[in-house]
């Protein structure tokens, strides 16, 4: 199958590094998802977008088409960009244990990048209020982006829109796989968002999340794709330094 095509540009890929930390954003990284926030709050509400997420692991509707719903349902409320950008800087908090791991990889020439179905303008705007601008520039963020037009309206501008994923975040992974000395992938993940990456880590961590929609676990049970569980990254840490150390290996991890 042919890779869809990108209608934004990506980093440049670390050719030289061992190992590598690529992480969803909402929900992961932070302690609830921003779009789900807006959705339920400034939107269609929870029980609606509860449903779009259950139809999308069942095939009834793809990523790309339920979650356009969703933000549209926010824009026709007559909620503009900026406003969404103030809401959620006040609401969505950062994982209790990411500032101590973020610190440790980067103190270890292990690469963050976050792979994000969201757009980079809200997750800019949050990433900058948790961790302060000058670490949230270091990270590469690897989304989707917004259109905003003259009225006010807004949407989403989607990386890979001939995909039913919207992007398609194997495309992040992918390029990696391809390298002579390919690198240690690590991936973190909780929702539907992540299904197109799951197949593809070394290592996949899927996030306990506090609501019990545990939709990327039960994806991945479903389809037999091995994954290690973690309530925060303070949990996680210890498990990507004793790979990073060669302490253990990832088969090693997964048979725990």
């Amino acid at each position: 199958m042919s890779a869809p095509e990108s209608t934004l540009p990506y980093p440049p890929i670390h050719k030289d590094k061992k190992f590598i930390v690529l992480s969803d954003w909402d929900g992961t990284i932070t302690t609830r998802d921003s779009n789900d926030y807006m959705t339920d709050h400034l939107g269609y509400g929870c029980e609606k977008r509860r449903k779009g997420n259950l139809d999308i692991l069942t095939g009834r509707t793809t990523f790309r088409e339920s979650f356009r719903e969703m933000l549209e349902s926010v824009s026709t409320a007559g909620h503009t960009f900026e406003e969404c950008k103030e809401v959620l800087r006040e609401n969505i908090k950062l994982d209790p244990g990411f500032k101590d791991f973020y610190a440790w990889c980067k103190g270890n020439d292990v690469p963050v990048i976050i792979v994000s179905s969201g757009m980079a303008p809200l997750i800019r705007a949050v990433l900058s209020n948790l961790i302060g601008e000058e670490s949230a520039n270091e990270i590469e963020i690897i989304s989707n982006d917004v259109t905003i037009h003259p009225d006010g309206k807004w949407e989403i501008k989607y990386r890979h829109p001939s995909s039913g994923f919207g992007h398609d975040k194997s495309q992040a992974i992918l390029p990696y796989r391809a390298l002579p000395n390919p690198p240690t992938l690590f991936f973190f993940g909780d929702g539907v968002s992540d299904i197109s990456a799951a197949r593809h880590a070394d290592l996949l961590f899927v996030k306990v999340t506090s609501s019990g929609d545990n939709d990327l676990s039960s994806y991945c049970t479903r389809e037999g794709i091995t994954h290690v569980l973690f309530e925060d990254f303070s949990r996680a840490l210890p498990v990507v330094k004793s790979v990073v150390a060669g302490d253990k290996t990832v088969a090693e991890v997964l048979d725990r």
